[in-house]
């Protein structure tokens, strides 16, 4: 499919998601089928600001292409100058703006998913980091602000009006956050609204859901998030399922668990062995979350702090587990 002049070769992209898709997440799921992948969001104007730890996050490796750098803000002029800065900085292939983030910190700010509560200042973002960068732009948002303010079909014509290339919708409200069910109604009246590519987001945790999706709503692509964490098989398994009809199984959880080890090495070498610990609490249990019986070994990996505990239990899970 095309974004612009952007070719990607599959139809599946691994979601944006804040402290959690970094440089080594991204990567490990690359490598197993995802045709685009996203950075963590960053703030424009922290980028503007000179802030020194933000264009960390924008960081790309050296395959990840196509990628994007997805951005936030809410003010056009900074969102422009920042996204000129997170192009050069990354050198990615594609400039995302975040109008879905539904965290309170960020739509207290005016950012984010607030940004569906005025679409003329939307449209304006758009408009100006459309001529501010020399890549296609993406925009990401929801269903709406609640049930009572749905607007996401009048939101992207906007945002194809105002020059986007290609949008996502994630089929919840604001108020939802990532609770209830994705709406894929909602997403199915966006893909008949517009004439650009549009990504299905909401409720994919498996392959099978990655179809039903497609088919449900006519969307060109699905955007995977949560569904992916601790799983990047879903992409690979999902792009066998929709080009063979037979969605392979999981790997053996020898593979499974010797991949996670890999995802938290590749992070200790990119961010120090530190941060890469705290970060695989979470990570590593994830890739538990098919197994059962585990609760004593989650503890322990709750408190993981050096790279030798990870390595005796993944070997212990390994004897526990087996397969």
């Amino acid at each position: 499919m095309q974004i612009g002049s952007i070719t990607l070769a599959g139809r599946l992209a691994l979601a944006p998601m804040a402290g959690v898709t970094d440089l080594a997440f991204r990567q490990i799921c690359r490598e197993h089928g995802a045709a685009l992948t996203v950075t963590e969001m960053v703030s424009t104007k922290a980028l503007c600001y000179q802030d020194k730890k933000t264009p960390r996050l924008l960081a790309l490796g050296e395959d990840e292409h196509p990628a994007a750098a997805q951005v936030f803000g809410h003010e056009p002029e900074t969102m422009a100058e920042g996204a000129k800065i997170a192009r050069a900085v990354s050198g990615c292939d594609i400039i995302d703006i975040n109008m879905g983030c539904p965290a309170p910190k960020i739509v207290n700010n005016g950012d984010g998913s607030a940004l569906m509560r005025d679409p003329a200042l939307a449209a304006r973002v758009i408009e100006a980091v459309v001529k501010a960068v020399d890549v296609p732009v993406t925009v990401k948002f929801r269903k709406g602000w609640d049930e009572k303010s749905v607007n996401c079909v009048e939101f992207a014509r906007m945002a194809e009006a105002a020059g986007a290339a290609a949008i996502t919708i994630h089929g919840r409200t604001r108020a939802q956050q990532y609770s209830g069910k994705a709406d894929w109604d909602a997403i199915r009246a966006v893909k008949q609204a517009v004439s650009i590519p549009v990504f299905a987001n909401g409720d994919v945790a498996e392959p099978a859901d990655v179809v039903r999706i497609l088919e449900y709503t006519g969307a060109d692509a699905v955007m995977i998030g949560r569904g992916a964490l601790g799983d990047p098989w879903i992409f690979e398994r999902a792009n066998a399922l929709i080009e063979t009809g037979v969605c392979p199984p999981l790997p053996p959880f020898a593979e499974r668990i010797g991949t996670a080890v890999r995802q938290i090495e590749l992070a200790a070498a990119q961010k120090g062995e530190y941060i890469a610990m705290l970060e695989a609490r979470r990570h590593v249990n994830c890739y538990l979350k098919y197994e059962r019986g585990l609760k004593t070994f989650k503890t322990r990996i709750c408190a993981l702090e050096r790279l030798e505990q990870l390595y005796g239990i993944a070997e212990e899970l390994k004897q526990t587990v087996g397969g």
